[in-house]
């Protein structure tokens, strides 16, 4: 495992890594385990972090959002993000430095047409007016990121915890962030060879404002169902690409 210092003048370590995000949680995750920063201690500004560790902003945020996943800091409004008490139990987490072979991909897209189905179903009965404008936002940012030829996948997970905290219930929330380095992993692979194609670069567009305008009407079953098939589709497309063998699709079928 990668160890890196804790930030201190005059030259902290400057993260070069694919997921910087990840690394940044994990590095800040072991001050605050660590002692380093101690329960109460205020984080540096998304700035100060930012400058200090040659990253964007919006790894700095995201890095922010995973350690608030797994309870290690706490934002207060207006007066910046703090460390707590390392919990008793800690959630689940996955070594994001593992790949993971294509068989894993499936499993995730397995798991995620299992759990995603029922939160768009509930969110379509308890979405709030600001959680649908948020809803639209993620799905748009999505469509803006593969128009400029990116793959687009920090949009995407954005666009499913808006889902998430649709529904109302946080630990929806929760439960992606837990998976999200397998999440990210998943997406890359089929988003990048969904991205060779044009029509299936609609097709997914297509099935995000169909899971969004089923919410936005209230209709529970349609939803499910719309979110459901988007996992289908996902894994159909592997197929066709040669990514995935048929036989995954039908394994233990007779």
């Amino acid at each position: 495992m990668l160890h890196l210092p804790a930030p201190a003048p005059p030259s902290p370590p400057r993260l070069v890594i694919e997921r910087l995000s990840d690394r940044l949680a994990a590095c800040l995750a072991e001050q605050v385990d660590g002692g380093a920063l101690k329960p109460g201690d205020r984080l540096p500004t998304e700035l100060q972090l930012a400058t200090a560790y040659g990253v964007s902003r919006t790894v700095v945020r995201e890095a922010v959002h995973q350690l608030k996943s797994q309870g290690l800091v706490r934002s207060r409004q207006g007066s910046g993000v703090f460390a707590t008490a390392p919990p008793a139990h800690r959630a689940l987490a996955f070594d994001p430095k593992v790949p993971e072979p294509i068989g894993a991909v499936v499993q995730m897209i397995e798991l995620r047409r299992v759990i995603e189905g029922e939160m768009a179903a509930l969110a379509a009965q308890r979405v709030t007016r600001a959680q649908l404008a948020q809803l639209r936002r993620a799905m748009a940012a999505i469509d803006t990121a593969t128009d400029a030829g990116e793959l687009g996948v920090e949009e995407d997970l954005a666009f499913h915890r808006a889902i998430g905290e649709a529904t109302g219930n946080p630990q929806f929330v929760r439960l992606l962030c837990i998976f999200e380095a397998y999440l990210r992993d998943a997406m890359t692979v089929t988003k990048g060879h969904e991205s060779k194609r044009a029509d299936f670069v609609e097709e997914v567009r297509h099935e995000h404002r169909a899971i969004v305008e089923a919410v936005a009407a209230g209709d529970e079953e349609t939803a499910r169902r719309a979110a459901t098939q988007h996992h289908l589709n996902g894994e159909r497309r592997l197929v066709t690409c040669g990514v995935l063998k048929p036989a995954w699709t039908g394994r233990g079928r007779r």
